[in-house]
């Protein structure tokens, strides 16, 4: 299975539906407050202008791993995920300071300009914020409600939705961290670990794979085997995208290369340069991170060498892949208790993670 045609695919399939949700919230919208319904029509745009649907799929795919047979339902379902990952990026972009995502202008830039237009006299920075924390909330709320109202069981609902909020707490948890990890300007390997295992590892992989299981009626030790494998997964796909937030291409993330290093993030690859660099090259590291608005292309350029010849870089692609070794094992070990499609696109995408463009 070539993952990317699968996503692209499965992307083709799951839209249509995350585009029909927004059109009955905001046509319901309209009836009451037409700054609301401005607001869910923001957020239905940024939903669609980009994003691979990785944790829906993850979702549908648990469930057929679990012995699922509905996929039109799963499918539906598998909305409610999307829409709690934009209520969370709402507000991620908010403590990030990004302006734009895919494209279009992330939710507390777009009021922020709008407060500019209708009272510039005012603190428009806050308004924008504002807004988007509780259209975040709503949002948020939109994605519970999508579970709620499916078509499965109430204990299967019950059990998913609980989890839902298990997810969304353990992303607070390593949200926390990864803000405090800022703001020290220091961390251990140890908690930066701990910190992606919480805030990516099962909020992107182990969570959405668990909702979809769930909903199929899995067995407690068929979640651990999920898990087995989502964890090392997840942490390696985090390392994979701090070292593309300094060496990949813009275009492709959706956001400008170079923003984990304004906004001063004490990644894996960061954390290994300080503790592996000359003091010299440790300094400088330092005076980098602190330029934040002042940052300019040369000194991305220069950070970007400083990682290199640390060994940072090498060093974190070569803990990811062994992250992805252990995550495969786990999979190939469970491998005849799931569905042949659910285990092709599970060793799929850890195949794919083990080539990824860096």
């Amino acid at each position: 299975m070539l993952i990317e045609d699968e996503l692209k695919a499965f992307k083709a399939r799951l839209d249509p539906k995350i585009g029909a949700y927004f059109d009955k919230v905001i046509a319901e919208a309209d009836k009451e407050d037409a700054l609301v319904a401005d607001a869910i029509r923001h957020s239905r745009k940024l939903v669609l202008s980009g994003g691979k649907r990785l944790r829906a799929a993850f979702m549908y795919y648990g469930y057929l791993a679990s012995g699922g047979a509905d996929t039109e339902k799963i499918l539906e379902a598998s909305v409610s995920i999307e829409l709690i990952h934009t209520f969370l990026l709402a507000h991620d972009d908010i403590i990030d300071r990004d302006d734009m995502r895919h494209g279009v202008t992330t939710l507390h830039r777009h009021y922020a300009n709008v407060g500019q237009t209708f009272f510039p006299k005012k603190d428009t920075e806050h308004f924008g914020n504002a807004m988007a924390i509780i259209v975040g909330d709503m949002l948020g709320a939109f994605g519970n409600d999508v579970i709620f109202r499916s078509d499965f069981a109430p204990e299967m609902k019950f059990a998913a939705l609980s989890k839902l909020q298990n997810i969304v707490s353990f992303t607070v948890i390593g949200q926390a961290r990864d803000i405090y990890i800022e703001y020290q300007g220091k961390a251990s390997e140890r908690e930066i670990l701990s910190m992606y295992k919480n805030k990516t590892a099962k909020y992107t992989v182990e969570g959405p794979l668990h909702l979809g299981a769930l909903l199929a009626g899995a067995s407690a030790e068929l979640l651990k085997e999920f898990s087995a494998y989502a964890i090392p997964l997840g942490i390696a796909f985090q390392i994979q995208d701090d070292i593309l937030g300094i060496f990949g291409n813009a275009k492709r993330l959706g956001k400008p290369t170079g923003s984990d290093i304004q906004e001063g993030k004490i990644t894996l690859l960061v954390s290994r340069a300080l503790r592996d660099g000359t003091k010299e090259q440790k300094k400088r590291i330092r005076e980098i991170l602190a330029l934040k608005d002042k940052l300019a292309e040369k000194e991305i350029k220069e950070f970007r060498e400083l990682i290199e010849i640390t060994g940072a870089r090498s060093g974190a692609k070569q803990l990811a892949e062994q992250y992805i070794e252990e995550g495969t094992h786990s999979l190939e070990r469970a491998r005849d208790k799931m569905d042949a499609r659910a285990y092709n696109f599970l060793s799929s995408v850890a195949e794919y993670m083990m080539n990824r463009e860096y």
